[in-house]
Formats: C-alpha cells, sequence, structure tokens
C-alpha cells in the first residue's frame, strides 16, 4: 500500500495523530492483532514517521493508555466519589470510547500492560472504599463492596457504549442505580 505524502506537522501534534489513530486501531482488533502498519495506515503515515515517534508497538500501546488514563483522571478526578463522578465518567466514556475500552476492556487482558489496569483499580477501590466506610459498617463487606462498586461502574459505562449511548441524560442514574445495589447488598450482609 502507498501512503499519500502528508504535510509536515509540528511534532506534539503528529504524535496526538497517532496517538489517535493507535487508539482506533487498537480498539478495534486489540494489541495483539495490531500491527503497525495498520496504525501506519489508519494515521495516513509511513511506518518510518511512525517510528520516528515510538520504538515498538508496546511503547505505542503503553503511550496509548497512559494518554486514556491521564484523560480519565482528568475529567473524573482521583481524590473523591461525589454525586458529579458517574456523570463525568459517563462523559469521559462518550468522549473517548475506544480509549476508555482500550483501559477496561483490552488492557486488563495483556500481561504486559495489566500494571496500568491493576493501578486504575487499585486507585478507584481506594476511593470507593473512603466513601464507603462510612455507608457500611462492617470493614469485610465495606472492603468488598469497594472492590465491586468501581468493577460494576466500568462494565455499566462500557454496556451503555456498547448500546450505543442510550438514554444519556437518564446513564448517571442508572449507573448509579447499579453501584446502589452493591451498597445495599453490602449492608444487608452488615
Amino acid at each position: 500500500m502507498t501512503v499519500s505524502p502528508t504535510r509536515r506537522m509540528p511534532r506534539a501534534e503528529r504524535r496526538e495523530q497517532i496517538l489517535g489513530a493507535a487508539t482506533r486501531a487498537f480498539a478495534g482488533a486489540g494489541f495483539d492483532a495490531t500491527g503497525l502498519d495498520d496504525i501506519a495506515a489508519e494515521a495516513g503515515i509511513s511506518r518510518v514517521i511512525l517510528y520516528r515517534h515510538f520504538e515498538s508497538k508496546g511503547d505505542l500501546y503503553r503511550a496509548v493508555l497512559d494518554r486514556a488514563c491521564t484523560s480519565l483522571a482528568d475529567a473524573v478526578g482521583t481524590d473523591n466519589f461525589t454525586e458529579a463522578t458517574i456523570p463525568a465518567l459517563l462523559r469521559a466514556a462518550s468522549g473517548d470510547p475506544d480509549g476508555f475500552r482500550l483501559l477496561f476492556r483490552h488492557a486488563a487482558r495483556e500481561p504486559e500492560f495489566r500494571d496500568i489496569t491493576d493501578a486504575l483499580t487499585a486507585a478507584a477501590t481506594d476511593v470507593a472504599h473512603r466513601h464507603l466506610v462510612e455507608l457500611i459498617p462492617d470493614e469485610r463487606w465495606a472492603a468488598w463492596a469497594a472492590q465491586l462498586a468501581p468493577a460494576v461502574a466500568t462494565e455499566a459505562v462500557i454496556a451503555w457504549l456498547d448500546a450505543g449511548q442510550p438514554d444519556p441524560d437518564q446513564a448517571a442514574d442508572r449507573v448509579g442505580q447499579a453501584i446502589g445495589g452493591v451498597i445495599q447488598a453490602a449492608q444487608s450482609g452488615a
């Protein structure tokens, strides 16, 4: 395949172009099935240009995941759970559905990149635990709910994305109800 000449872009702009193309390509086929030629074609650049920015497919994938993590943290916050957290999570997922799916669906299955999802899970569990310990008197059930609630939230958001993002105005309430079910179950176990 011949790649048409592209205009010379500033380095940072080209890097963002490559990261966007790589996000789409990796989300479509996964890490193993996506080649650098696929990403170069998606970006409309040559493989040589791709290698000027990233040493390997692994480096590129990690940069894509880091970018998605940063974007998610900027949108949702990392310090506390508030009424704004779920709507912010939905907006972040809607704004970058491929990046969201990569973080929570693909990267978790890639042993080489599992550290990224493990760090996300640990941070979300910590925030949830700080919030839930006030609502659930039994520490063991609070710890259980703190692990389960973030997983339910991310799976609910992915299911919402997969369903075509129905009723965006009601989505936060529905995800909140799912999390509320976890809290209620933990409270009844206490």
